[in-house]
């Protein structure tokens, strides 16, 4: 049964985002579970994108699908391309009483833009260092302008919510104005050590020997090269392990190339994931450019000790003796050194083990997307914009889909 809070209010928020399942990324992961909680408390919400979710829950026709164009620097996503004409008669009919946008797009700027003009409060949720996958892709002489581009977009928003108080200096300090934290949460249920399996470990091929596992998306700027460089040098020292990747892109086929003998079971999701987390051993992840890493959530949950790098919302996760360990970023040889510390101790790869679990615990996604959205709701409470009487009932979520998507 929905319930209201009595530290809350009722509210009719209107998201603008790219990326909803069916993708998989961090993005869509982290508003599935703020719908499922939106959902909880009784609130009506409305989205507008590029996907549709194929699952009824938490959507269940809250979505309006816009038409969109494959994303130049990598095709898994799509822009939105918003159309004023038709969308606005449809956010009038809702009747948001806030606004959230997701990354600096043409769609999130639309849904900014009608804010501003129905004087409706926006907040923004930052989830990409967009800007730091520039020189992966041979742009690094737009670094600069790309931030000044950010920083503008987002400063369009009463607020802009972030992952880590490492997100929270960084932004602070390029100029963001009104940043707060929206830190990721983690379902113990749905992913846990109780999920190994001896009969999928030896589907992989995998003995007595330890499986490292990567999880996300194959491409340059998770720094997979430098995974494949410390494999190399593991293995040329006589190390004996499995590497799986579970995921997807342009790398993949790098990847392996370099690594034949390796496990590549491309994007995994469900029970399948929850699986393969908790029959490994050890999770990897070098990347430099995660403002969090959900997936460093999910790899704990499971059990995993995980080796990361020291930038990034990786560094605000784990923590060095306690959980994991962190290397240098970029450093190969000393990622190496990280994963063969935990070959050689058993034990001490139990003990972090241990810590790893200690701290999925402390991730409740009911508990933060709860202070989120109160934050939002304060907003609105503070919102001097006037509301004309008599006013037209709204439409919920569910009818304003419905309407806009025939």
């Amino acid at each position: 049964m929905a319930r209201i809070f009595p530290w809350s209010v009722f509210l009719r928020i209107a998201y603008f985002t790219e990326s909803l399942p069916p993708l998989t990324d961090g993005v869509a992961r982290t508003y599935t579970r703020l719908a499922e909680t939106l959902n909880e408390d009784g609130h009506d919400f409305l989205f507008i994108c590029p996907m549709t979710p194929a699952e009824p829950e938490p959507w269940r026709g809250r979505v309006i699908q816009v038409p969109s164009v494959p994303f130049p620097l990598y095709k898994y996503y799509r822009v939105g391309l918003p159309n004023p004409f038709r969308l606005d008669p449809i956010l009038d009919k809702f009747q948001p009483d806030l606004i959230q946008v997701a990354a600096p797009t043409p769609l999130c700027l639309y849904g900014q833009n009608y804010a501003n003009r129905r004087k409706i409060p926006t907040i923004a949720s930052y989830h990409t260092h967009f800007v730091d996958y520039f020189p992966y892709y041979g742009y690094a002489w737009a670094v600069n302008g790309g931030w000044r581009w950010m920083r503008w977009c987002y400063n369009r928003s009463r607020l802009t919510f972030v992952p880590t108080p490492g997100a929270i200096a960084e932004l602070t300090e390029r100029g963001f104005k009104g940043v707060r934290r929206w830190p990721r949460g983690i379902d113990g249920s749905k992913f846990s050590p109780k999920f190994r399996s001896p009969e999928l470990r030896q589907k992989l091929g995998v003995g007595d020997e330890p499986l490292l596992l990567f999880v996300g998306r194959m491409v340059g700027e998770k720094d997979l090269q430098d995974l494949a460089d410390a494999s190399v040098i593991l293995r040329s020292q006589g190390y004996k392990f499995r590497l799986a990747f579970a995921g997807d892109g342009p790398y993949r086929p790098i990847m392996q190339e370099q690594l034949p003998q390796d496990f590549f079971g491309g994007f995994i999701e469900g029970q399948p994931l929850a699986d393969l987390y908790a029959s490994s051993d050890l999770f990897v992840f070098p990347s430099t450019t995660e403002t969090f890493g959900n997936v460093i959530l999910e790899a704990f949950a499971s059990g995993l000790p995980v080796v990361g790098v020291k930038k990034g919302g990786v560094a605000d996760l784990v923590v060095d003796g306690q959980n994991g360990f962190l290397s240098i970023p970029k450093d190969p040889a000393d990622f190496a050194e990280k994963i063969k510390t935990l070959l050689d101790q058993p034990d001490l790869c139990k003990h972090l083990s241990e810590g790893a679990l200690q701290t999925a615990a402390s991730y409740n996604w009911l508990t933060i997307n709860r202070k989120l959205i109160e934050e939002g709701a304060q907003l609105v409470r503070e919102n001097p914009r006037s509301k004309p009487s008599p006013k037209p009932l709204p439409l919920s979520g569910v009818e304003a889909a419905k309407l806009a998507n025939g």
